[in-house]
This record gives C-alpha cells, structure tokens and sequence, in this order.
C-alpha cells in the first residue's frame, strides 16, 4: 500500500519539497494502516475464513481502511502545511481511490495466502498418504513373507519322507532364501537380477522335491537387470505356478520365464501348465490364492494403477502377466 500511495502521487506532479512531503506521508500512512490490516485479519482469524465470508469483509474493510487513510492524509497534510480547505468532491474521488487500492491489495494478499494455504494442505495430504501407502505396502509384505515360508516348508515336508539327504540340502537352499527375504523385506523395491536370483534359488529347492515333473526356461532380456520391481513380486507369482500348476498335475510340466521391455515398461510372463478360474486358483481348487490379491494390491500401491497384472488361459497353459513401469509413485 505505501509503494501503491507513491505512484498514485508521484504521476504528473513536479517534483519538489511539498511533493516530497505529501508522497512520503502518503506512503508511510499505505505501509502502517495495510500492516494494521494484515494483523486485524491475522488476530480475527480471517486467513482461514471460506470465501463466502471473507467477500464481504474484504469489502467493507477496503471501504473503512480507504476512508481512514483519507481523512488521516487530509488531517496530516493541512496540519504540516497550515491550510484548512477541503474540496468534498475531490475527497470523496481520492477516498474512492484509495478503497479500490486497499480491495485490490486485499485482493493480492489474501489470494495469495489462499494459495499457500492450499498448496501446503496439499503437501500435507501427500505426506499423509504417502505415510499410508508405507504402512500398507509394510503390512502386505509382513503378509507374504510366512506366506512363502509356509510354502517352503511343505517342500521340505515332503522330502523328508522321500529323500532325506534331499530335504538336508533343501534346509541349507531355504535358509540362503530367508536370507535374500530378510533383505529384500526392507525395501519397496529390488532390482530384477535380485529378484530372479531368489526366484532360482527357489525353484531349485521345488526341483528336488518334483524333479523330472518340473522344468524351467528362462528368456531373459538384455538390459533389465537394473529395472526395480516389487520385492517378492515375482517370487509369488512363482510360487502360484508351482502350487496351482506343476503340483496338480501328474506329469508335472514346465515353467517358462520371460522378462522382455515393450513400451519403456518391464513385461514379465511366467507360464505354467493348467487353467485358471477368475475367483479361483484352478478347476479343482475354488479357494481363491493369498498371493495375487496381495500383488495386485501392492501393484495399486506402489504404481497407481490396476491393471498391471494380468491372467489368462491359452492353449491349455495359464500366462500372467506382470508390467512393470519405469518408477512408482
């Protein structure tokens, strides 16, 4: 307001000691009723007042703090230069200009205290639902992870019986991949060699208990190593393909993986044999699987999107797919 005050003064006028004078009473008047208003706004809470209850307070205090500043100007000035004429049209013209100075500094100031205001409850809602997702994405792997060793455990069960040195080299097998878990546990994502290397570790462990009944092929691009995925993403959906695929079956049969980039997005296919139910694991098992509502969930999570996992029947062998983008949210 007192900048506002000296350009409205300092237009067409010669400059001297009475313009002097009247500029610098001008702005010093602007600087202390504006800053007497900012904190009357502050004190009475006006920051955080909707706009339906702040337009009229604007209003009416652009029109008070106008014609304070007027007859203030008026009263200083004749004081300063002993002169006591007073033109009413020319005082009712000048209050008007400088109630449309104050609205329109009202205007700026509380716009831009909107904004802020705005944008910091904003933040405030990412952090908080970033906090969230944390929490979520913590919860769901602390869900998986008893989940795989349950699974694990049946492997190793089941050697016992059969083949006792078997099951001895099973235990040494689980124990490296609850070492990779504990690592992999702590964080939202790994890179994909580590994944895939888990993902081996596991199914070398399944090997011994199925043997000739399970086969795996990888075809694996160059380049994606790097690429983050999920951590123990792959490793369910792995695990899906041996419990609902390989062991149902008598001959058992082969697990294709393949990792290739299609769109500046990591696309992942495991292949198994068998046919999948929506709502079900297979035709003979109607209890849906833990594993893949918890992916998708993670997947929601971690990337904002939904249809990142896909399965699919074809030709007697049940594809899902994963695609993976470049970043999470």
């Amino acid at each position: 307001m007192g900048i506002a005050a000296f350009l409205h003064y300092i237009g067409g006028k010669s400059f001297g000691p009475a313009v002097f004078i009247h500029l610098l009473t001008a702005f010093l008047l602007g600087l202390g009723l504006s800053h007497i208003y900012r904190l009357a706004a502050v004190k009475l809470g006006w920051t955080a007042f909707k706009l339906t209850a702040l337009i009229p307070r604007i209003f009416f205090s652009g029109l008070f703090f106008g014609l304070l500043f007027q007859l203030l100007y008026v009263t200083l000035t004749a004081y300063l230069f002993q002169t006591d004429s007073l033109n009413a049209a020319d005082f009712l013209v000048r209050t008007f200009n400088w109630t449309v100075l104050f609205l329109l500094w009202s205007v700026i100031y509380f716009g831009f205290n909107f904004f802020s205001r705005y944008r910091q409850a904003e933040i405030q809602n990412l952090q908080w639902q970033a906090a969230k997702n944390e929490i979520e994405l913590n919860k769901l792997k602390s869900q998986l992870n008893p989940h795989f060793l349950f699974n694990s455990l049946n492997t190793i069960r089941a050697l016992i019986d059969e083949s006792p040195p078997k099951a001895k080299k099973s235990v040494t097998g689980l124990a490296e991949i609850l070492r990779k878990t504990l690592y992999m546990g702590e964080q939202k994502t790994v890179s994909f060699s580590d994944e895939l290397q888990l993902v081996k570790t596991y199914l070398d462990l399944e090997k011994m208990r199925y043997e000739e009944r399970l086969t795996v092929k990888y075809d694996i691009c160059r380049g994606c190593e790097h690429h983050k995925i999920p951590a123990l993403m792959l490793q369910t959906l792995v695990e899906n393909a041996v419990k609902h695929g390989i062991s149902k079956l008598p001959a058992g049969g082969e697990i294709s993986i393949t990792a290739q980039f299609k769109g500046g997005n990591l696309v992942i296919e495991v292949v198994n044999p068998g046919r999948w139910v929506e709502g079900g694991s297979d035709q003979n098992d109607e209890n849906k699987g833990f594993g893949l509502p918890n992916s998708i969930e993670r997947l929601k999570l971690l990337y904002g999107r939904e249809d990142l996992l896909k399965i699919e029947n074809k030709n007697g062998l049940v594809v899902t797919r994963l695609i993976l983008p470049d970043k999470t949210i």
